[in-house]
């Protein structure tokens, strides 16, 4: 059980670093042919999308807030297995 929940929290941290990445690259340059940035896009996308979707668009000035909301998801997770 403790490899299982190992493997987890560390995905979930990579995840967070991913998603972190991603940001960073959004306040600097969103350049698509930068490997890192699209890295980092293709693997946090699929699960930034669903969140993006949920929310209501456009509301709060524009801001996406759904790197906030899986980071901070991600961390309740990492929290939870790490209990295990």
């Amino acid at each position: 059980m403790a490899v299982i929940a190992g493997l987890v929290s560390t995905v979930c941290y990579a995840l967070v670093i991913l998603i972190f990445i991603r940001v960073a690259f959004s306040w600097i340059s969103r350049d698509f042919n930068n490997p890192i940035y699209r890295f980092s896009f293709q693997l946090t996308e699929p699960v930034l999308r669903p969140v993006r979707n949920l929310l209501p668009g456009g509301g709060m000035g524009g801001l996406d807030f759904s790197p906030m909301i899986v980071s901070f998801g991600l961390l309740i997770i990492i929290s939870f297995v790490s209990r295990l």
